[in-house]
């Protein structure tokens, strides 16, 4: 099967759009399938290059030279305000790369303005297309703007509307996208890397560091954003005995660094040396209301960690309350305080929490949900020739 994922984000971006469109990629080679991966430039230098004519970017050399298949590269320009995030210019690579890649079936990872133009090029070119909804961006116009979330969702649906499939990441944003008009929404979840992070990568020497009086380890992993609340961790950090630790960075780091008094902050951090970083947390927590599926979850999870989540979005198809964590009302500052409160008091109940959480992710791994989605594409494929013929 030859598919061209068109994706927001890719490596060396570290977000979950990127990371699920690289997992992606890794098992259709992995299953004998030539994938192609169309997406924003990461640099201004690298959107240069493309707009004079350099259109491929293969696995032979550059930033990619490590990816697992071909990257068509298109021109991007940073976001004002979060240069981290880059969008898209307009490209004629994108039908380019449709065509000449002979695609099968096209897969859109959080279409937004690059995946728009992909489910056009796919729709003029007649080619099957399966649109990934990952981002809540309804929830992003709230925080951001205070107004345009019925602007939101007209955008969304009317891409994924398009779609042969789309594929939604929980039970939650299921509903939403339901309740929203979108037609033909499946479920399809995502994995995590059992091997990579396990609880026997817990490191006292990181734990020293950490925490030098022995205090109970509080963690925090993702962009350091308005949408990620992550101020709500302000009650945690007058907890005696407890040590706040964020990792990651983003547009609100430097107001969270006077927002949280005490608490230490890693900068970004990935790959092994994070999977050890997660290991030697005690509690794991997550304070963003609008996760369409939340990967740190079940990265945590796999770590060993009782979890601390709020009760909307991806955390309730993934933290079990009272089993393998607690969930608590969206933005309750004390509510928050008061779960790590009562984890800090119980070593006991701390420890089956995260035996449960272990347990509960060790069959989600990505060959597992890869092959769902392979499942997904073949009926999509299957649809669409009984379409054609009739």
């Amino acid at each position: 099967m030859r598919v061209v994922i068109v994706t927001e984000s890719f490596p060396p971006d570290v977000n979950g759009v990127a990371h699920c469109a690289l997992q992606t990629a890794r098992h259709l080679v992995d299953r004998g399938h030539a994938p192609l991966v169309v997406a924003p430039a990461t640099s201004a230098k690298s959107s240069t290059s493309l707009e004079q004519g350099s259109g491929f970017i293969g696995t032979g050399t550059g930033p990619d030279a490590l990816l697992p298949c071909p990257v068509v590269r298109v021109p991007s320009l940073p976001l004002p305000g979060y240069p981290q995030v880059r969008v898209a210019l307009p490209s004629r690579r994108v039908a380019a790369a449709l065509t000449e890649h002979r695609a099968d079936l096209v897969h859109l990872a959080s279409p937004f303005v690059l995946g728009v133009r992909g489910m056009a090029a796919a729709a003029r070119l007649g080619i099957p297309a399966v649109a990934i909804y990952q981002t809540d961006l309804a929830g992003y116009a709230r925080t951001y703007m205070g107004a345009g979330e019925a602007a939101a969702w007209r955008r969304i649906r009317s891409v994924h509307a398009a779609a042969d499939r789309t594929l939604a990441p929980s039970s939650a944003a299921l509903r939403d996208l339901e309740a929203h008009g979108v037609p033909r929404v499946k479920l399809w979840p995502r994995g995590v890397d059992t091997v990579r992070f396990r609880p026997d990568l817990r490191d006292e020497a990181i734990r020293r560091e950490l925490a030098p009086n022995g205090e109970l380890i509080v963690g925090y992993v993702g962009r350091l954003a308005p949408e990620k609340h992550v101020e709500l961790l302000a009650g945690a950090c007058g907890l005696n005995g407890v040590r706040v630790v964020v990792v990651g960075d983003g547009p609100s780091e430097t107001t969270l660094r006077g927002a949280l008094p005490g608490a230490v902050f890693l900068g970004r951090r990935t790959g092994d040396e994070l999977a050890r970083i997660f290991a030697s947390l005690d509690v794991f927590v997550h304070t963003g209301p609008f996760e369409t599926f939340c990967q740190t979850v079940q990265e945590a999870m796999a770590s060993g960690l009782p979890v601390v989540a709020p009760a909307a979005g991806g955390p309730l198809d993934l933290v079990t309350h009272g089993r393998t964590g607690l969930l608590v009302p969206p933005g309750d500052t004390t509510a928050v305080r008061d779960a790590i409160a009562s984890l800090a008091a119980d070593p006991a109940l701390r420890a089956a929490y995260g035996a449960a959480a272990r347990a509960t992710v060790e069959g989600r791994t990505w060959a597992a949900v890869g092959d769902q989605l392979i499942g997904h594409y073949a009926d999509v494929l299957a649809a669409r020739k009984t379409a054609v013929a009739a």
